[in-house]
């Protein structure tokens, strides 16, 4: 096939990226005039596809339509050793289970996010499985512990004393041996990931295999404007969240977050978000429009302009009108009366647990009919028909 030239490419390419190494190379491959093998490896340890992870996806989706193979490594395998980047003690180990449980539900998005075509999924316990302890054994004697301490994370757990596993040690090894593998040219991931990614140049090299060219990608902060984007926080937005979702927790996000969503979430130029950003500074343009802008273009990607556009309206109805979205779930009220609000609250998914129902009731953030709700009983014939609101954007309509 006929390759765009080497400058375009690196345009669409370099969009956003933190960092690429050795320099230069990236240019050299592309200049080869040939497909190429761009790994990604995601670990399903979680059971939603977020905004932040789809940073990276979005990356490789762009290679693909530049013609290059996007071989997704799907982390069956190193998922149950434990990723220990970015941690400050030891994950707890996921069971073959679990990880199924969580393939099982995030491989339909990410299929959804990538192109069919020019695409390799491949599980590496396709060949991590088969390994016996003499494979262990020579792959270990190919690095050194000196080596896996300049790792970051480790260095500072040893100088603090707090303890580090051997299965830790194992994990960069075991992700360099995919690109091994694979025979990667290029592997992406986030900063988080640099030192692993630098692990497998070293394996392909040892291994008499051209080292990848690495790329890593920010890591997105989440809606809290302050620590990146997961799951366990809390503070994330799913790619599969409805449009009025997506939509309103875009629009909750800190000022500050702003220019990085333009451009990670949003996926536009430096050069567009820096112009945003400069016409809120001078008054030119007011921070509310320009989070809004951002909130269509988000929920766009995902669900198309006319449900950004409905998303939209959906929002000034709650907010600017203080009234309800359209479209409101039933939710059946149980037989107990009077009914503990915290449980109905929990259980029909307004609130993630009855602790946060309680706390949610005590900062008077449930609300009936619009009436702030305080108590944890309340008589089930009031509750019957009502509108139970619970924060600024969850409601459900409750049914006897």
């Amino acid at each position: 096939m006929d390759f765009l030239p080497v400058s375009e490419q690196l345009t669409r390419l370099t969009r956003g990226v933190d960092t690429i190494l050795p320099e230069g190379d990236l240019e050299g491959l592309l200049g080869e005039g040939r497909p190429l093998r761009v790994k990604l490896g995601v670990d399903p340890t979680a059971p939603d596809v977020t905004l932040g992870w789809a940073v990276v996806l979005r990356l490789l989706r762009r290679f693909q339509e530049l013609g290059h193979v996007a071989v997704l490594i799907l982390g069956d395998f190193t998922a149950q050793v434990g990723d220990p980047s970015g941690k400050s003690e030891t994950r707890r180990r996921l069971s073959g289970d679990e990880v199924d449980s969580y393939v099982g539900g995030v491989m339909g998005t990410i299929r959804e996010l990538l192109l069919p075509d020019n695409l390799e999924v491949r599980p590496n316990s396709e060949w991590l499985a088969k390994m016996d302890m003499h494979d262990v054994l020579d792959l270990m004697s190919k690095f050194t512990v000196s080596r896996i301490m300049d790792r970051d994370d480790f260095s500072k757990r040893w100088d603090a004393g707090d303890p580090i596993s051997l299965i830790e040690f194992m994990y960069p090894l075991l992700q360099a041996y995919d690109s091994v593998a694979v025979e990667a040219d290029i592997e992406i991931g986030g900063t988080d990931q640099l030192f692993n990614l630098l692990v497998g140049r070293d394996l392909q090299s040892r291994s008499g295999q051209r080292p990848q060219v690495v790329m890593t990608m920010p890591l997105l902060v989440g809606t809290d404007g302050a620590r990146k984007m997961s799951q366990s926080l809390g503070n994330y937005v799913s790619v599969t969240d409805e449009p009025s979702e997506m939509f309103g927790k875009t629009m909750s996000i800190p000022d500050g977050a702003m220019r990085q969503w333009m451009v990670l979430a949003a996926e536009r130029s430096e050069a567009e978000a820096d112009d945003a950003m400069h016409g809120i500074e001078v008054g030119r343009l007011h921070p509310g429009d320009a989070k809004r802008a951002l909130a269509r273009e988000i929920v766009a990607l995902y669900w198309g302009a006319g449900a950004a556009e409905e998303a939209e309206a959906a929002f000034d109805r709650v907010f600017r009108e203080h009234g309800a979205p359209d479209e409101v779930d039933d939710l059946a009220l149980p037989s107990d009366d009077p009914v503990w609000l915290p449980g109905l609250i929990a259980s029909g998914g307004l609130a993630a647990s009855n602790s946060e129902a309680r706390r949610l009731l005590d900062q008077g953030a449930v609300k009936l009919d619009g009436e702030k709700l305080t108590d944890l009983e309340v008589p089930r014939s009031r509750l019957v028909g009502a509108l139970l609101q619970v924060g600024k954007r969850r409601f459900a309509r409750l049914i006897g």
